[in-house]
């Protein structure tokens, strides 16, 4: 690595302590780089981190906070360590998993797993974040979708309010209703179909992947980031992690073909662990607009005592995330708190209108994954016209 940065998203002596200790969660929001001659990734991969592949190359760097910095891009694991003289030399699946997600078992007939005494740890959890959040000192905006997640991140931070979404965007209108019984203003960042195409190729390129969802989901946060970045801030505050910590997702209660768990417990564990592939998009597609990405409710501490909550404080077929919402409720309106809401690509109407693209370019739904190849497309022609520019 030949930047002058080496480590990100925490001070080298709190790693070196977590490094001593094996403890997964030492106080961070994640951190990713080098520590003395050794190659870290926090437990839930918050922080992206690249190895180059197989080959690797003669003068380009071993390994990158971004994959576009390499030929051959391969994300080093979460929780993993590895001694940078063993670059190149050890396959990926080799690498030493130093820092594993804990499993507590939550007893409710005691004290410190009473429910109440979970919702205040919780509680101060999320406190704690906030505050760290506020005390960095950067000019920060929420990405404010009017769901209970980013609504109380944007409570406890005071900052202002954005929301991004086509004409008439489930998520525009529901934003607008949260801020007003908020007492909030709210900034509307409203797209047209020429949005998507010009924002697609940089975020494949931030982001290093090109398949349809992926990209679905980063176009909202980085086309609400340049909106954000352009009103001068320097911070996007998100509310990501919020479904996968406390149990947001239906799936976790029906127990479909969707899960492998066979509790509601388990599942919600499943969603934690696939946050590690999830969040270096979600990153990357902040960063690219030039900005930094904060998420308080992915804050070790927060984590820590998501994973403590008792089952009755997870979900079930009337309350998904109730232990979460009953904090909120704490903050915000019960209207806000106890909302739900379309996942991002949905509710802003992104994935229906790049579908459309795609088709009205002749890449139709008969097709196989047709708008992974439109976004292909959208890529190799930037590419294209760039380097006609060169020349």
């Amino acid at each position: 690595m030949t930047a002058s940065e080496t480590l990100r998203g925490a001070d080298a002596d709190v790693v070196r302590r977590a490094l001593e200790s094996g403890d997964p969660f030492p106080g961070t929001a994640g951190f990713a780089g080098d520590v003395d001659g050794l190659l870290v990734r926090d437990v839930l991969g918050r922080e992206p981190l690249f190895l180059e592949g197989a080959g690797g190359t003669e003068n380009g760097p071993e390994w990158a906070f971004e994959p576009a910095a390499l030929e051959d891009p391969v994300p080093f694991p979460a929780g993993g360590v590895l001694e940078t003289t063993d670059l190149g030399d050890t396959p990926i699946e080799g690498v030493d998993d130093h820092w594993t997600l804990p499993d507590p078992e939550p007893d409710t007939d005691t004290d410190t797993d009473d429910p109440e005494a979970a919702l205040e740890a919780l509680e101060d959890a999320i406190r704690r974040a906030a505050d760290e959040a506020l005390a960095s000192d950067r000019e920060i905006a929420v990405a404010f979708s009017g769901g209970v997640d980013s609504a109380l991140v944007a409570e406890l931070l005071d900052a202002p309010l954005y929301v991004v979404g086509f004409p008439n965007s489930h998520d525009v209108e529901a934003a607008r209703t949260a801020a007003e019984a908020m007492g909030r203003e709210l900034t509307v960042v409203e797209l047209e179909p020429a949005d998507l195409e010009r924002a697609v190729p940089e975020i494949a390129r931030a982001t290093g992947r090109t398949n349809a969802m992926d990209v679905q989901i980063a176009l909202p946060l980085y086309l609400v980031g340049e909106r954000v970045a352009a009103d001068g801030f320097d911070a996007l505050a998100v509310g990501q992690g919020a479904d996968e910590l406390f149990g947001g997702y239906e799936k976790v209660v029906r127990l479909d073909h969707r899960v492998e768990a066979e509790t509601t417990r388990g599942a919600v564990r499943e969603q934690i662990r696939s946050l590690p592939d999830q969040l270096p998009r979600d990153v990357l597609a902040i960063r690219a607009t030039g900005l930094e990405p904060v998420a308080p409710l992915l804050h070790d501490a927060v984590v820590d005592a998501a994973l403590g909550l008792p089952d009755e404080l997870l979900a079930d077929e009337e309350t998904r995330k109730r232990g979460f919402r009953r904090v909120a409720t704490r903050y915000l309106p019960d209207e806000v708190a106890e909302r739900d809401k379309k996942a991002v690509q949905y509710g802003s109407l992104v994935a229906r209108e790049l579908d459309r693209l795609a088709r009205q370019a002749g890449y139709k739904r008969r097709m196989d994954d047709h708008v992974t190849k439109y976004v292909a497309s959208l890529l190799e022609d930037s590419d294209d016209t760039a380097t006609a520019g060169e020349t």
